[in-house]
């Protein structure tokens, strides 16, 4: 059962590329499944480094933000020196966490993965953040998912 977001729910997004190395792929030449999650990854640095809020950012206001819950549906497959786009999706939310959307297309268009990532706040100490940390908050105020 798939959940519907809300209409009010804000999102922004993002798009990227990348380039299936031979690395990433099976004897066939088709991506090896677990190698979609490293896309999504792919498609997150971009998209943080695109708008300033990247794991650098996030290191130098004293947090790292790991994932606790991925999801991966596969459609199509993807094959060595394909240019796929990663369509990254950060999807608004009230809780001390950030998610992510992703879809990624085949170099015709085709949908090949969808997935999803939620990652928390954690203090570069080691304790878990249960409120947005401030930076995250400016963060949104700049991107106009907050009233300033």
């Amino acid at each position: 059962m798939r959940k519907s977001k809300p209409s009010n729910v804000k999102t922004i997004q993002h798009k990227s590329k990348i380039r299936v190395r031979f690395a990433e792929c099976d004897p066939l030449g088709i991506v090896w499944h677990g190698n979609y999650i490293q896309y999504f990854e792919d498609g997150r640095e971009s998209f943080g480094n695109e708008t300033g809020i990247g794991y650098l950012n996030q290191k130098d206001n004293n947090f790292s933000t790991p994932i606790v819950k991925s999801v991966c549906e596969h459609k199509l497959p993807l094959k060595y020196g394909d240019i796929a786009t990663i369509e990254t999706t950060y999807v608004d939310c009230d809780a001390a966490k950030i998610i992510f959307q992703y879809k990624i297309f085949t170099p015709e268009g085709l949908l090949a993965c969808t997935g999803e990532t939620i990652q928390v706040f954690v203090e570069l100490g080691g304790e878990l953040s249960l409120t947005i940390p401030n930076f995250v908050v400016k963060w949104k105020q700049k991107m106009g998912l907050l009233d300033d």
